[in-house]
């Protein structure tokens, strides 16, 4: 298999503050299966990253579960069949649709109790080499993506909560086969076989990763779901699970800062969605601590200043490169301005400043025929703290989930431990028994140095009870009648915000089947000096024109991961990336 290296590369790309790890959350560009629903879906429809997720989302709802509850399942078998991407250590932000109202619920980590701006500092002042960082207790923040789902459940379930785990504990005690993606990431990962919970779980006694189709069974992640099926969240944030994760994350040989308190204060927030227009559709997505939405819809909303790109019916040199620059512009106000709402004041009072038509009719007055300068951010309305920009660094380990049931509701959730694996720490849960689950690192998310070059703060550093800034951005369209139209999301690091913008340009402004969407080139720009497209994405000629007019241009893999449903005549049409091993299953 070929492994492209995106994050090794986009680390050579970033600014010299970002870092590299040596082994990213990616995996082969294309998978040979059907991933997408070849006849309408009627009655529910659920993709995800893993078949087997899938199919527990299929059996909820054939069961006659919502999609919240539908969502609970996927995530508790993704946790066992793709834990390096996401898991029940880990966060997540979600979007309902109840078929009145949107709801935008958000359980990403938090920063225990005992953290300070100087939480990844070394003893001369400068920040840990990221990788140091991620591979450490440091890095993990209290865990919400259980909390978060128990919240859903209570608001929006309709079967027992104990019976949405049904799935992931017979798949876990029974076992399940090693996917070529898993055992592909898992077999290069070197930090893996140090963890004396995780090296037993994925390589044989002679260290050799177990192969591909192996069974492996995780009796230590079946007894924590019976606790957690059984007691509720209770079962995860009290009790020996909290106090075995508590205990490697402070046990490390560079200890956290992790308490049992921080995990049983852990509260979800059920935010206001943020919904803007574009073009003849609402776009409802998450508003910060993830830059998703905002940075999405700062690019949709510049490229259409640029009449070339509003013209454009397909990916051409010339909208390419007002792409490039809309992204640039965005990037670069993402960098200053976006952090926990808790924390961060958004310029103005109200991130919709970010959004106006004025300021980004502004913002898209200074692209030209040829490459402006790296942007600097724009002054959307009164800025009330004085910060600094943030230097790009590097997100990974993610998945989406998309999900319609019976009654029309829906959730798109995305879900992430952060890097792949985790912190590369394994935990059993207190329970003795071999196999667990993984650890996030999300607080590597924040800016890991607290302060600017000037000496002036970064909106995202780490502070008490923060939540880090994600690029995250799990979506939902309406059509201009009201009517649910798409349900998306993608993981990707900060290229989710590219992967979702070639997502509603390709299905809604093109008018592209909802596959052909997915399956369009990927590309991206972070204001830091290249332009990144997929391998083949763009003919010899578009790529000599796009440098002709400055752009210094990389071809890469870039693996997404689009989970994407969409209302079509006679029902529900679903996407799945082909670059990962997700499908689309309805009825």
């Amino acid at each position: 298999m070929h492994r492209p290296l995106v994050s090794l590369l986009l680390a050579a790309l970033l600014a010299p503050a970002a870092y590299a790890l040596d082994q990213p959350e990616a995996a082969t560009t294309r998978t040979a299966k059907q991933g997408s629903l070849t006849v309408p879906a009627r009655h529910f429809a659920v993709t995800a990253a893993n078949p087997l997720a899938v199919q527990a989302g299929a059996e909820i709802l054939k069961a006659g579960g919502s999609a919240m509850d539908a969502a609970i399942a996927v995530q508790a078998v993704l946790s066992l069949v793709e834990p390096q991407s996401s898991g029940i250590a880990g966060g997540a932000f979600l979007m309902h649709w109840d078929g009145r109202q949107v709801q935008a619920l958000d359980g990403r980590e938090t920063a225990p109790a005992a953290a300070t701006p100087a939480l990844f500092l070394r003893p001369d002042g400068r920040p840990l080499a990221m990788r140091d960082a991620i591979l450490s207790g440091l890095a993990t923040g209290t865990p919400g993506v259980l909390a978060m789902l128990a919240e859903g459940h209570r608001l929006h379930g309709r079967l027992p909560w104990a019976r949405l785990f049904e799935p992931a504990i017979r798949l876990a005690e029974q076992g399940f086969a090693i996917s070529p993606r898993l055992f592909e990431l898992f077999s290069a990962e070197a930090a893996l076989r140090n963890d004396p919970q995780a090296a037993p779980y994925f390589f044989d006694a002679a260290g050799n990763p177990k192969p591909v189709g192996t069974l492996l069974k995780n009796p230590a992640y079946a007894a924590v779901l019976r606790g957690i099926a059984k007691q509720g969240v209770r079962g995860f944030y009290e009790g020996p699970v909290a106090e075995d994760i508590v205990r490697r994350v402070r046990g490390h040989a560079r200890p956290g800062l992790l308490t049992t308190a921080d995990l049983a204060a852990y509260k979800p927030v059920v935010r206001p969605p943020m919904c803007n227009d574009w073009r003849s559709w609402r776009i409802c997505g998450f508003g910060p601590p993830t830059s998703g939405h905002l940075t999405l819809m700062q690019i949709l909303g510049l490229l259409d200043t640029q009449p070339a790109a509003v013209a454009a019916r397909g990916i051409t040199a010339d909208w390419m490169h007002a792409y490039a620059e809309s992204a640039k512009l965005a990037f670069a106000d993402r960098a200053q301005f976006i952090g926990d709402p808790a924390f961060v004041t958004a310029p103005g009072g109200d991130w919709q400043t970010l959004l106006a038509p004025p300021y980004l009719k502004q913002r898209g007055a200074l692209i030209g025929a040829k490459v402006m300068a790296t942007a600097t951010a724009g002054q959307p309305g009164t800025v009330v703290q004085a910060l600094a920009p943030q230097a790009e660094q590097l997100e990974s380990g993610t998945s989406h989930v998309s999900i319609i049931d019976a009654q029309g509701h829906a959730v798109a959730m995305t879900t992430s431990v952060e890097s792949a694996f985790g912190n590369r720490v394994m935990s059993d849960g207190g329970t003795g028994l071999p196999g667990g689950f993984m650890l996030n690192n999300q607080l590597t998310d924040f800016s890991l140095n607290p302060v600017g070059p000037d000496g002036r703060p970064v909106a995202n550093r780490v502070e008490a009870g923060k939540r880090p800034r994600s690029s995250m951005a799990p979506t939902l369209v309406f059509d201009h009648d009201g009517q649910l139209l798409m349900v998306a999301g993608s993981p990707g690091g900060p290229v989710i915000i590219h992967y979702m913008a070639k997502l509603l340009t390709g299905a809604l402004a093109w008018g592209l089947p909802v596959q052909q969407a997915v399956d369009l080139p990927n590309f991206g720009h972070f204001n830091t000096g290249s332009l990144i497209v997929e391998r083949g994405a763009l003919t010899a000629a578009q790529l000599s024109e796009l440098r002709g007019r400055g752009h210094h241009v990389v071809e890469t893999d870039l693996t997404s991961g689009l989970q994407v449903l969409m209302h079509v005549k006679g029902g529900w049409a679903g996407g799945a990336d082909p670059r990962r091993e997700g499908i689309v299953k309805g009825e």
